[in-house]
């Protein structure tokens, strides 16, 4: 002890030990000082490219992120500048990241043609859980996984599931009918559409029959994929929380990767039980006899021309991300479907007459049934028209894009394509608030520019299961307007809010009645 505090005190100590700090305080000085030049120099690069863009003026420090309260006029805000700039305008959040925000099918067109990769500012929070999978990756590893898995989305594939739906929508009824028997006041809907369509991507996806719509507290797999959502939302909208240290250090980011241990556990678990399976069976033909093929048959199945499947991280990654992008969203678009069904009530009763011929005195949906209901089609494409449950994409370019009208933008500037403002955009869609599912009679789409309606994204990077979920939203939307009235609650309307879908701060409410 005494010859340590010797050297401690020795005189060359308290020297080389202030030398140390001192140069490592100028060289943290000079690397901070060396990150903000070259963000301000991005900035005054960034500010003398987008003149050529027309838009909203901005504040120095806030951007224009202060004009979004979010208090259910967001949507809106960019909406009407989206007519006011028409094509294209900047939209900067914070001092250091502009997007190009789009807002014209003519624009949308020039990014959504290519195979661009998705921004990583918006997907990086939700890479924990559903991995690289179809999602977020790109390049080559996108080109493979999106050729492995279009078989898996096949017209043969799908139709088995429709009963599944059925079945699980039925469920649903029942629970509604206590509800619509037992009050006169509305149903916050949205809550239950979501236990929904989680229950059909459990079947469809591996099988798993949980039971949620009953018991979803009491299954710990149902309740992490449940939270992991609403963990993601809240991060989203949290501007502290998108910050790697806060989040992990946070209440919330202790309970969202307990949730993800949670989820990749039992996904693992599943595949590995399904490798036995599928090594006895050895084909998908002798499964096929005996129950219909899930998702994760259809992965673990999945070669490339060498031979080469995928691996099991990659196949976690994909059940994962259909369990995230096949949820949450259409819930979001069943759920607004009912609502502006029951807003517009002469539409909904319509599609009841339509559904009462078709469906006779049957109590489910048939694969058949799905084209046979024209009317009822043409309600749906216009509620994802005015509430699409994607409301914006964003790309971040790896090259040089030139649009329609000359204009151009370099290497590595974010592009965000608002859904929610070309499905408003006059050019193609008259009096575009109105309600009016004829606008996609066959002669009027056939009218109308191939990107002024794209719920679903358009071009390669489109959402590989929009079939599967037509179908789904076909089925629920069908089923519940046979056996239900619908009518909103004035007291409650909803105020739209983009999360990591179309959802309202306030809930979506109905008043459900039930039809002799």
């Amino acid at each position: 002890m005494g010859l340590v505090e010797g050297i401690m005190s020795g005189p060359w100590f308290p020297i080389s030990a202030y030398r140390l700090f001192h140069l490592i305080a100028v060289f943290c000085l000079v690397a901070i000082l060396l990150k903000i030049t070259r963000l301000f120099l991005r900035r005054r690069r960034a500010i003398e490219i987008l003149k050529q863009f027309p838009g909203p003026p901005m504040h120095w420090l806030y951007g224009h992120v202060h004009e979004f309260k979010q208090d259910g006029t967001d949507l809106d805000i960019g909406s009407a500048w989206g007519k006011m700039y028409r094509y294209a305008f900047p939209l900067w959040f914070g001092p250091f990241l502009p997007y190009l925000h789009i807002c014209h099918p003519d624009y949308a067109k020039t990014i959504l043609a290519t195979t661009e990769p998705k921004d990583g500012v918006s997907y990086t929070f939700l890479i924990p859980w559903i991995g690289e999978g179809l999602l977020v990756s790109d390049g080559s590893k996108w080109f493979k996984h999106r050729r492995l898995l279009t078989p898996g989305f096949h017209y043969d594939i799908l139709k088995p599931y429709v009963k599944v739906m059925g079945d699980s929508v039925n469920v649903l009824l029942k629970k509604l009918e206590k509800i619509a028997t037992s009050s006169d006041e509305s149903v916050e809907i949205f809550q239950h559409i979501s236990l929904l369509t989680l229950d059909i991507i459990l079947k469809c996806a591996f099988s798993y029959k949980s039971n949620c719509q009953l018991e979803s507290e009491t299954d710990s797999y149902v309740r992490a994929v449940y939270d992991l959502c609403n963990f993601i939302s809240k991060r989203f909208r949290t501007f502290p929380l998108h910050s790697d240290i806060i989040f992990y250090l946070s209440p919330i980011g202790y309970k969202f990767r307990k949730s993800c241990k949670i989820s990749h556990h039992h996904t693992e678990e599943v595949i590995k039980e399904r490798k036995k399976v599928l090594k006895d069976e050895k084909e998908l033909s002798k499964i096929q006899q005996k129950r219909y093929l899930d998702f994760l048959d259809i992965l673990l199945s999945a070669t490339d021309e060498d031979g080469k499947g995928l691996s099991d991280e990659d196949i976690r990654a994909e059940v994962d991300t259909f369990m995230f992008e096949g949820h949450d969203t259409t819930a979001s678009a069943i759920s607004w479907i009912l609502y502006n069904l029951a807003l517009h009530p002469e539409h909904q009763q319509k599609c009841r007459e339509e559904l009462q011929v078709i469906l006779s005195g049957e109590e489910t949906m048939d694969w058949e049934h799905l084209s046979k209901i024209p009317y009822t089609t043409m309600c749906i494409k216009e509620s994802l028209r005015l509430c699409p449950p994607v409301p914006g994409i964003a790309r971040k370019l790896t090259k040089t894009i030139q649009f329609p009208d000359g204009k151009t933008l370099p290497e590595g500037f974010h592009v965000g394509v608002s859904i929610y403002s070309i499905h408003r955009c006059e050019s193609d869609w008259e009096n575009p608030e109105v309600f009016d599912p004829l606008r996609f009679s066959a002669e009027q789409s056939a009218k109308r520019h191939s990107f002024a309606y794209i719920p679903f994204s358009a071009g390669p990077r489109n959402c590989i299961g929009q079939n599967f979920a037509m179908n789904e939203i076909k089925v629920a939307v069908a089923m519940t307007l046979r056996r239900y009235e619908l009518a909103v609650d004035p007291s409650k309307t909803p105020k739209k809010i983009p999360k990591l879908v179309l959802r309202s701060l306030n809930g979506i409410h109905l008043k459900i009645k039930k039809l002799n």
